[in-house]
């Protein structure tokens, strides 16, 4: 879905609705940390990383990664001053959290003060959460979108509003 620019690409004639949890989990992020940095993992999280930060005037860059197979990934760092600062990865989705990993080591060699994750749809598997904590990662939040202990932010709102928008736009008159 990354790739196509809207829904009906995906599912022509469909009454689509895109949501993102990223401003969520950003209202989150900024409750527990005083004025983050969010950081995307790659360049596909880059549009909701800017409109998470945009919601809250905070500081935002996007790594660039380079996948080399299922399990191993390289990640590099663009400039940006993140020494002492709270940073936060934000992603839309993490399975083995390898891509996760790989960014938090990289900031926190760049001297972040602290490094979490902040995923919207947190398909973890078994060693994930051990691998992202070894790697510095702090805090771990996710949306309730799939159930995980993890699980911090709801959206329920935010999926009733899209529903009562659907059912509107249906209903004739």
């Amino acid at each position: 879905l990354h790739r196509v620019a809207t829904l009906q690409e995906v599912v022509p004639g469909a009454d689509t609705v895109v949501l993102t949890g990223a401003e969520v989990l950003a209202d989150l992020v900024v409750s527990k940390r005083d004025h983050p940095m969010l950081v995307g993992p790659d360049a596909e999280s880059a549009q909701w990383i800017a409109r998470a930060a945009a919601r809250h005037r905070l500081d935002h860059l996007v790594c660039t990664k380079l996948r080399k197979g299922d399990r191993e990934v390289a990640v590099a760092l663009p400039d940006g001053d993140v020494a002492g600062r709270s940073a936060v990865i934000l992603d839309d989705m993490a399975s083995t959290g390898h891509t996760i990993a790989a960014a938090a080591r990289l900031l926190r060699d760049a001297g972040a003060a602290s490094v979490d994750a902040a995923v919207t749809h947190a398909l973890f598997t078994a060693q994930a959460m051990e691998l992202m904590r070894a790697s510095g990662i702090g805090a771990i939040w996710s949306t309730d979108c799939v159930t995980h202990a993890s699980n911090a932010v709801s959206m329920a709102g935010l999926l009733a509003d899209a529903l009562r928008r659907l059912q509107a736009q249906a209903t004739p008159g």
